[in-house]
């Protein structure tokens, strides 16, 4: 379910949201003081080619709030806003709402995006007892 969930997700505009965090991304790498918000951008660049089966773990650090502080003021709130929105508009049809969690998911990392690790969801492998 999680790879026809991607596969429709890259088709209807993911390709997009991917291809444009990679390049702001670059962007923000071509200094050396933009490196860290460069790691972030390709961080959503990756959250956005394939959300479905994705989860993310925040961490608690005094220097990733003080990250977080400064990305809201350079630009991370219009992508808070953004996120939301289309999240909204996805949510209004009932066959719309996987996509539009997905989009709230992407809010939360847009918001704090620093000190934030995505890491893979799925059934845990059973061990077998001797």
């Amino acid at each position: 379910m999680k790879l026809l969930g991607n596969i429709v997700w890259f088709i209807l505009g993911g390709f997009i949201s991917f291809l444009s965090w990679g390049a702001i991304g670059i962007l923000w790498s071509v200094t050396i003081v933009g490196i860290p918000i460069g790691m972030q951008c390709f961080k959503f660049a990756t959250m956005s080619a394939a959300p479905f089966g994705k989860d993310i773990r925040f961490g608690e650090s005094g220097f990733s709030l003080l990250l977080n502080v400064v990305w809201l003021v350079l630009g991370g709130f219009v992508m808070v806003v953004e996120e939301v929105t289309m999240g909204i508009v996805f949510c209004l049809t009932i066959v719309g709402i996987p996509f539009g969690l997905q989009h709230f998911k992407h809010a939360k990392l847009a918001l704090l995006p620093f000190g934030a690790t995505i890491y893979r969801t799925g059934k845990p492998k059973l061990s077998t007892m001797k």
